[in-house]
């Protein structure tokens, strides 16, 4: 945890020099958007205009959460142990994405339940089997949410050391969206009503369910929005924790990482208030169809490109990003410029 204090802000000169290199392509300014704008983010990160993310990695932060004992999902831990090994054995959703877009996968237990039998690829930072049921007591103690968030900052740093250039983040666990939903109305003071989605599928009643389930968990442990740790302690989950660790580590590492759905979301948002200065480093990918999502962008500060009503987690959506964001960088290194096709420069007008 001592790292957090030490994360500085991207270098915006290079961003500039990216900007200039954008309005050099002979197009409309600022033609491709979002796009241009996440290129210069890079290259601010990156230190450099020549932008590279050819090495890039998928991180899935894999939990259980005690609070499913509730019935606030359709599914158990065994779906989660299941689901898990799946993306061990390479044959998952985010696995066959990441294929397309050339991409490595790494699963991390950060506290499962029960880990698959047959994982030997499952990177292991986990303390507990899974959180506890925090319409009772506290998700997990403070000092294992402080140890798994600095777990998945030293991912960062080992991810670092391998030379990725950019990092998606995803996760697995059943259960989680309620984690999501719960920390949401805590940071952002809404209430559960506002941020609570169907996760992967409740109907009404079961919905109504899961809202008063946070409730009633806010209401017993009153998580202080001033202290994003002990909203995550309380009410969180260590696949939360750990993407918290993500973020915080693609800050202090100098890595852009990318946000995925709504659980990713909170953790990117978890993260953005223990240290501001990680928004430089943090890239929206989609906006979430779960009511939270967009409220968690917002309070960020960001603004993600891809609107498609996604919610199938693992990271899928912050994999889509890639494409878009390889395409920018075709445009970026290989279109004719102004002073080779012999046109007029556009002037920006404001």
């Amino acid at each position: 945890m001592d790292r957090i204090a030490d994360i500085k802000n991207s270098d915006k000169r290079f961003s500039e020099s990216s900007r200039e290199r954008w309005n050099s392509i002979a197009k409309p300014l600022g033609g491709l958007g979002l796009l241009e704008e996440m290129i210069e983010k890079i290259a601010a990160v990156q230190q450099t205009e020549n932008v590279n993310i050819d090495s890039r990695a998928v991180v899935v932060m894999c939990a259980d959460n005690g609070v499913v004992e509730e019935g606030i999902s359709q599914s158990d831990h065994t779906v989660t142990t299941k689901c898990v090994s799946e993306i061990c054995a390479g044959k998952s959703n985010v696995n066959v994405l990441a294929n397309a877009f050339h991409a490595d996968v790494i699963a991390v237990d950060a506290g499962l339940k029960k880990a698959p039998e047959k994982a030997e690829n499952l990177l292991k930072i986990k303390l507990s089997r899974g959180t506890k049921n925090f319409l009772h007591e506290p998700a997990m103690k403070r000092s294992d949410a402080e140890k798994i968030i600095s777990a998945g900052m030293d991912i960062v740093r080992d991810l670092h050391v391998l030379k990725y250039k950019i990092l998606v983040c995803g996760e697995m666990g059943i259960g989680n969206t309620t984690a999501a939903a719960a920390v949401t109305s805590a940071m952002l003071n809404l209430p559960p009503q506002l941020v609570t989605g169907r996760g992967a599928g409740l109907d009404n009643d079961r919905l109504v369910h899961k809202m008063e389930v946070i409730c009633n968990a806010l209401k017993l442990h009153k998580p202080n929005p001033e202290d994003p740790v002990d909203v995550l302690a309380k009410v969180g989950g260590f696949d939360i924790a750990g993407m918290t660790g993500l973020f915080l580590g693609g800050a202090f590492y100098g890595i852009p990482v990318i946000i995925d759905g709504v659980v990713s979301a909170a953790a990117a948002c978890l993260a953005y208030h223990i240290n501001p200065r990680v928004k430089d480093f943090m890239l929206a990918s989609h906006v979430s169809s779960e009511p939270a999502g967009k409220m968690l962008l917002e309070n960020i500060g960001l603004e993600a490109p891809i609107h498609a009503q996604l919610h199938l987690g693992e990271g899928t959506g912050g994999v889509l990003l890639l494409p878009l964001l390889d395409g920018a960088l075709e445009v970026y290194y290989k279109a004719h410029r102004f002073s080779e096709a012999k046109i007029e420069r556009y002037r920006e007008f404001k």
